[in-house]
């Protein structure tokens, strides 16, 4: 699988898989000028085809990175990055996508960013600071990474 700069978080748009429909009911609504159905349908054709081949990549990149965390439990956001070759953006977003589903249940060290397998169920004692990545609280002040998603804390 070869993999593109940011290719997770902006791989695949509602839009463009509006604009692949829209190119190809337009190509079936002018069947009578067959050059135009051609065209107009062959461009529909692939954008839907990039769009349906974007989803089925999200897909192995989530299963890419689930496969890191079973192999090594306390690993970072920033090793997953250098040991999978996928941007540290993309490894958050993937992060987020898999906590929302269920694949991956834990939490990050505020302090080192190295993953911790079972989530910490107390509740945050001051919400002053949010992770700009995914808008969790911090439970501490001083966190370097953010505990729910692993992106690090720049002030």
């Amino acid at each position: 699988m070869k993999y593109k700069k940011n290719q997770y978080s902006e791989g695949f748009s509602f839009c463009g898989t509006a604009i692949g429909v829209v190119f190809l009911v337009w190509g079936l609504f002018s069947i009578r000028i067959l050059w135009w159905f051609i065209i107009s349908s062959l461009i529909g054709l692939s954008i839907l085809i990039g769009q349906f081949a974007a989803i089925a990549n999200r897909s192995r990149l989530r299963k890419l990175v689930k496969i890191e965390f079973e192999t090594n439990p306390n690993v970072s956001v920033q090793d997953i990055s250098k040991n999978t070759g996928i941007t540290e953006k993309d490894v958050q977003a993937i992060i987020i996508d898999l906590k929302l589903r269920g694949g991956w249940k834990g939490a990050f060290s505020p302090m080192t960013g190295a993953a911790i397998p079972v989530q910490d169920t107390s509740t945050p004692e001051k919400e002053s600071k949010f992770c700009f990545s995914c808008g969790t609280p911090l439970r501490e002040n001083n966190a370097v990474f953010c505990a729910y998603c692993g992106a690090r804390i720049t002030e």
